[in-house]
């Protein structure tokens, strides 16, 4: 009997060792997650989202990012690298180019080039032709490890988000898993960068975001849209900062959307003005209370993957102006279709992107938007 009471406290004490000291590769910081107010108002629990109808993808996943090209046919970046090119409805499916990274949001220059944030490989110029080759990969001496979105500007200048200078997905086993470990950190080394072709040259717009996501200008293009996934908000940013901190009050960043329901994703520009932002996933309350305590954060990356604070699945996508008002709200909470990052608006229909999905999600525009 004595010996099993001593077996057991030492398996408890050396359990209690490992939950209290075996290294993680984080470093957390305390903050102060704003309350959760949940689905309610304009973000009220609503279906619809559900049902979507979908088009093959040829056995691919990840269709994270989708746009129109100046050809008119759809372009999809899925996982591995690839930009798949179809027509609208799904026929016509193609391999226009393979980056051999992962492409997590691009668009057209001028010239009808595609602009790629390549998570893996920095930011890319794609030719009509398909042929890959980087524009940036590498700042003050150091690789962009986690490019993430981009837009460029009327004037040929190309701004993207840096994801976290942190948690790089090629040595943590992929995009979602280096993000994972970079909100649970909070040490918010995501930033924006401009790219001005005529020089080649790199510049920090802004910095002291926890995790830098999506991206878009608004539509007079002095100002820059960017979300804050780790914080669950959406930034307006002049378009001329320099290496402006978030974090510090400055009249030339506001936060548009704040205390958002879930955690923000890519920005798509839709029609008559709109805004298109998805949700990877919703809220969750132990991250939140989590917040102030590194410790806690620390545990639990000590638990089994399987226990880590990752939120169930939930289709959510809104629509909202540059007032920051939201003019609609699209959900489904059984969360069918996973990882909702945004949407591709046509008079016809709202293309749903998604991290994961087998498929490309759709649903007919048919006036869900006011």
């Amino acid at each position: 009997m004595k010996r099993r009471i001593w077996l057991a406290s030492a398996a408890f004490a050396a359990g209690l060792a490992y939950l209290c000291l075996w290294p993680v590769p984080v470093q957390p910081l305390p903050w102060n997650a704003p309350e959760d107010l949940g689905y309610w108002g304009p973000h009220a629990t609503n279906h619809g989202l559900a049902g979507l109808r979908t088009l093959d993808l040829g056995g691919e996943t990840g269709p994270e990012h989708v746009a129109f090209g100046p050809d008119g046919r759809l372009y999809v970046a899925v996982d591995g690298g690839k930009l798949l090119r179809m027509d609208a409805d799904g026929g016509g499916r193609d391999v226009f180019a393979d980056t051999g990274g992962r492409v997590l949001g691009f668009d057209f220059d001028a010239a009808g080039n595609v602009i790629a944030a390549d998570a893996y490989r920095g930011l890319l110029s794609i030719a009509p032709s398909g042929e890959v080759r980087a524009l940036a990969d590498a700042f003050d001496g150091q690789p962009i490890r986690y490019a993430d979105a981009v837009v460029v500007a009327g004037d040929g200048r190309i701004y993207f988000t840096y994801a976290s200078t942190r948690f790089a997905p090629a040595d943590w086993g992929g995009t979602f898993e280096a993000s994972v470990l970079d909100i649970l950190e909070q040490s918010a080394t995501g930033r924006v960068f401009e790219f001005d072709p005529a020089t080649r040259g790199l510049r920090v717009v802004a910095q002291g975001l926890s995790f830098a996501n999506g991206i878009a200008l608004t539509a007079d293009q002095r100002r820059l849209l960017v979300v804050e996934t780790g914080r669950y908000r959406v930034w307006r940013i002049d378009r001329e900062a320099r290496a402006l901190d978030v974090r510090a009050s400055s009249p030339q960043a506001f936060a548009l959307l704040d205390n958002l329901p879930g955690y923000p994703d890519n920005l798509v520009r839709g029609l008559d003005g709109r805004l298109w932002l998805g949700f990877t996933k919703p809220r969750s309350a132990l991250v939140d209370a989590m917040a102030p305590w590194p410790s806690l954060r620390r545990m639990t990356l000590r638990l089994p993957r399987v226990l880590w604070p990752v939120p169930p699945a939930y289709g959510h996508v809104i629509a909202f102006n540059e007032d920051g008002q939201v003019l609609a709200d699209l959900q489904d909470p059984t969360g069918a279709y996973p990882e909702t990052t945004a949407v591709t608006e046509t008079r016809e229909r709202l293309y749903v992107q998604s991290l994961h999905a087998g498929t490309l999600g759709w649903r007919p525009n048919d006036g869900a938007v006011r």
